[in-house]
């Protein structure tokens, strides 16, 4: 078993084990429950979601050469699942997109990772700081409801997914462009109308 699939095992077995006696994350735990209670999509869809995520982290994982040269993040909503990161060539940055089309309940596969080297510690700082800003716009927005979208960063470059209005996305995505440290917004959303 690699090191990146043993710390995805780890932190799993850490939250099981915070759940059972932290306040903290029974609070924590109590707030997603209240978003999965207001989220477009059921209960079941958000924990197929998070089966995918888990399944196609340990697919790519367990592939030694994208574990041990690529950087690869998966999220899944609503059976649409985006791939960023960086793999050193295109046969890698195929075979990450490959090992995720036959997971069950995928419904797409949007692959973003670019060729190239697994980017520093530094920008990856920088992107969840990024994440966080227009996370915190969308909550502060009345016209929608931020736990339809979920926001994912990688070098700059926001990608918006969720099941939405035209109108929601339109909204979404002009409040993602005007962050800043955005350089570009990618949407990735399923359309309710």
């Amino acid at each position: 078993m690699n090191r990146k699939l043993s710390l995805l095992m780890i932190n799993g077995f850490l939250t099981a084990a915070l759940l059972q006696g932290c306040a903290g994350a029974i609070i924590a735990g109590g707030a997603t429950g209240a978003a999965v209670a207001s989220d477009r999509r059921t209960v079941g869809e958000v924990v197929d979601d998070q089966s995918i995520e888990f399944k196609a982290m340990r697919a790519i994982f367990s592939d030694s050469e994208l574990s041990d040269k690529a950087r690869i993040s998966v999220t899944s909503f609503n059976g649409v699942v985006l791939l960023t990161g960086q793999a050193p060539t295109e046969e890698l940055r195929t075979r990450a997109s490959d090992k995720v089309k036959g997971i069950t309940k995928v419904k797409r596969v949007h692959s973003e990772i670019t060729v190239g080297q697994p980017i520093a510690f530094q920008t990856a700082s920088r992107d969840s700081w990024i994440t966080t800003k227009v996370k915190t716009m969308l909550l502060g927005a009345k016209e929608i409801s931020a736990n339809d979208i979920k926001v994912v960063t990688d070098s700059s470059v926001v990608y918006l997914m969720g099941v939405v209005t035209r109108k929601e996305a339109d909204i979404a995505s002009d409040i993602a462009s005007r962050t800043d440290g955005v350089e570009r917004v990618v949407r990735i959303f399923e359309y309710l109308d």
